[in-house]
């Protein structure tokens, strides 16, 4: 009884952590699977204007909570006007610009440009739309705090109306049925056209229908937390109040350095490498411990509340985005815990003097170089 009334009070305990039940197939054994997914080798699925190539709980089993797709748009082409059902999306620019409009369910809208290091957040079922606007190729990554996520839970404008009676159309448009002989039969999912225009700077008259909150956030314009060992952007709901679910970050590191070991209390960690080399183990509990080694282009993965580290092995500076299932963001550090403790309660533990801890860091270092 005490621990169904324990349980009961730790899911109504207003953290807004997410449900942390058994532990998913792929974890439930003696040993840690891989948490590493190279996502940047695998075939690339080509369409007339980009590319996109994901990876959901179905290519990499491990990441359960969050799945992600890495899509490219040439100047003009258009990732049609679409909603997602069974999740909410995350987007970081790696390269290139792009024009984003959004709908959301007061009908009030937004069309903003996109440049490298900006984010955008969209709640789930909010309708948009995404067209690179040039010069040059539209490189970035989506991220979905749904690791089922797959294109079954994306409707996009053409199917439906496609599969809607010519009838109904013309009833809903108050417009001829031939109006609608020529639109697609199928899903266009990614459209070819003129890039559009500038974005005027400012609105017509009585034309402003806007949502109080914006779904851009310019994060590698944000001032960074500076380390020894690196540099950190994090941008969660506190500086991005429409990111209601997911908090996203972009960590620099050093050669050599690394991120200290840490955990996140409330949340899994989707991580994409966009330059260098990295090792990162991961903490599973039971004597469980998995090391995996990271290039550019590949996925990692860390389950809610497993304890991890990540390592610059190249010579050059590291760089890699890391989106989290929580729209609050959470760390506990090891060097922070430890130094919280007596060094008495520390030698206890270790097993070894108390001299020993006499110069251990007194506070969070989080990146050591």
């Amino acid at each position: 009884m005490g621990s169904l009334l324990a349980s009961a009070a730790a899911a109504g305990d207003g953290t807004m952590q997410p449900p942390f039940g058994p532990a998913p197939p792929p974890l439930d054994g003696p040993e840690l699977p891989s948490f590493r997914f190279p996502l940047g080798s695998l075939p690339t699925n080509t369409f007339n204007g980009g590319t996109a190539k994901q990876a959901t709980v179905v290519e990499f089993p491990v990441s359960e909570k969050l799945a992600g797709v890495y899509m490219t748009l040439e100047p003009g082409a258009l990732r049609e006007l679409h909603w997602h059902a069974n999740a909410a999306e995350w987007a970081y620019v790696i390269e290139g610009r792009c024009r984003v409009t959004t709908i959301d369910p007061q009908n009030q809208c937004e069309i903003v440009d996109f440049g490298p290091g900006d984010v955008w957040y969209f709640p789930r079922g909010h309708g948009h739309s995404i067209q690179g606007i040039g010069p040059g190729t539209c490189v970035f990554v989506l991220v979905f705090d749904n690791g089922y996520f797959s294109e079954f839970g994306t409707f996009s404008i053409s199917d439906w109306l496609g599969h809607t009676p010519p009838e109904v159309l013309a009833k809903t448009f108050d417009l001829p049925q031939a109006t609608f002989a020529d639109f697609p039969k199928k899903e266009v999912y990614i459209a070819t056209g003129p890039v559009p225009p500038p974005i005027a700077q400012e609105p017509a008259p009585g034309s402003l229908n806007a949502p109080p909150l914006t779904h851009r956030y310019q994060l590698l314009a944000q001032s960074p937390d500076v380390f020894a060992g690196g540099t950190m952007r994090t941008v969660s709901q506190a500086e991005f109040p429409i990111s209601s679910t997911m908090t996203g970050a972009l960590l620099i590191i050093k050669p050599g350095a690394l991120r200290e070991l840490h955990w996140h209390p409330n949340a899994a960690e989707w991580q994409l490498y966009l330059r260098g080399s990295a090792r990162m183990a991961v903490f599973g509990s039971h004597g469980r411990a998995r090391t995996d080694e990271f290039v550019a282009g590949d996925v990692g993965y860390v389950p809610q509340g497993y304890g991890h580290y990540i390592e610059n092995t190249g010579s050059d500076d590291m760089e890699v985005v890391l989106v989290l299932n929580n729209a609050t963001y959470e760390s506990v550090s090891i060097t922070a815990w430890m130094a919280a403790n007596p060094d008495l309660l520390l030698a206890t533990n270790f097993g070894v003097p108390e001299a020993t801890f006499a110069k251990f860091p007194k506070n969070a270092v989080i990146m050591p170089d």
